[in-house]
């Protein structure tokens, strides 16, 4: 008997940006990997985003970055709720990440521009999307654009953006901004979320990577968020998004907002690693890759405490943390 075919899971909800826990050897923990997965998606997320900014997706090797998606999906993790990051710097390394995640049946890829060459134009910029698209060749692709100037060294221009859509209409269901302004945010959203008169195509989702402007941002019509803090609180920033007008928002934003502050006091991705390490008790989410430095002994006590004033221990869920079960 054939089995039935999973139903389609929507390009809305929250998509964590997975941070990635490390051995000793800083080789990728898999099975504490995979279990980060499971608990995001029992908490509601509807997707997972590996590999990417959070996830220090670029200091991972072509080899580890796709034994580590097959190794998520031989653990029970659905191929169809991975948002795939294959931003590489060299160019068939992205085809290759590229074609193994419509392979294995990722529900779409995340992309950064070219980010080793700085001042291409906007032209070279359409060309290596196109590449790409064009040498995969397989209508089973769906792409997310990919903006962080701050981190990339280069953006995307809404002419690009256009370009491209206007090109792969069907390939390109949305772009991630987090260049982390609101106003050229929302500009992007007025843009290209609905559909303009003279394109032959419809609108698409624009995220932002900035959690205090969820609620902004789902004003005009956005349905999602692929989050890093997603992996320490899911459901507040699912609320951000789904009810930017509950009597609890302000709450929620006011929440979100301390949270970052103790986050931002210090480089952000072993601060994060620190919260995950606590809530967990896994020692693996405290390693970073070079070049990141992971927070002193000083540091994760500090992190530990102002945690602790959230939710005691740092394992209540209750309105900010994930639950540890």
């Amino acid at each position: 008997m054939l089995s039935t075919p999973p139903a389609p899971v929507s390009w809305q909800g929250i998509w964590p940006a997975l941070l990635t826990p490390l051995h000793a050897d800083l080789s990728v923990h898999l099975d504490e990997f995979a279990r980060h997965s499971k608990r995001l998606l029992d908490a509601g997320c509807m997707g997972l985003t590996p590999f990417g900014t959070t996830g220090e997706g670029p200091s991972f090797s072509v080899a580890e970055r796709i034994a580590a998606i097959d190794g998520l999906i031989a653990r029970g993790v659905p191929a169809e709720r991975l948002l795939v990051s294959t931003s590489c710097a060299a160019l068939p390394d992205v085809v290759t990440l590229t074609r193994h995640a419509v392979e294995v049946g990722a529900h779409a890829t995340l992309l950064l521009p070219p980010f080793f060459l700085k001042g291409v134009p906007d032209q070279g910029v359409i060309d290596f999307y196109a590449h790409v698209i064009d040498t995969v060749d397989d209508p089973r692709l769906k792409l997310v654009l990919y903006h962080i100037p701050q981190v990339a060294g280069v953006g995307l221009s809404h002419a690009v953006i256009r370009d491209l859509l206007d090109r792969y209409p069907q390939a390109i269901i949305g772009i991630k901004d987090s260049g982390c302004q609101r106003e050229p945010s929302l500009a992007l959203a007025r843009a290209f979320m609905t559909k303009a008169p003279q394109a032959q195509r419809p609108g698409i989702q624009v995220w932002v990577g900035n959690e205090p402007d969820l609620q902004v941002m789902a004003a005009q019509g956005t349905r999602g968020a692929v989050s890093g803090v997603a992996n320490i609180a899911p459901q507040l920033v699912q609320r951000l998004v789904a009810a930017p007008q509950s009597p609890r928002s302000a709450q929620d934003l006011a929440d979100m907002q301390r949270l970052l502050s103790i986050l931002t006091a210090h480089s952000l991705i072993p601060a994060f690693k620190v919260a995950m390490a606590q809530l967990t008790g896994e020692a693996a989410w405290q390693r970073v890759r070079p070049p990141l430095v992971a927070c002193d002994a000083d540091a994760v006590r500090q992190l530990q405490a102002q945690f602790d004033t959230l939710a005691p221990g740092g394992r209540a869920a209750g309105t900010v943390f994930l639950h540890n079960d």
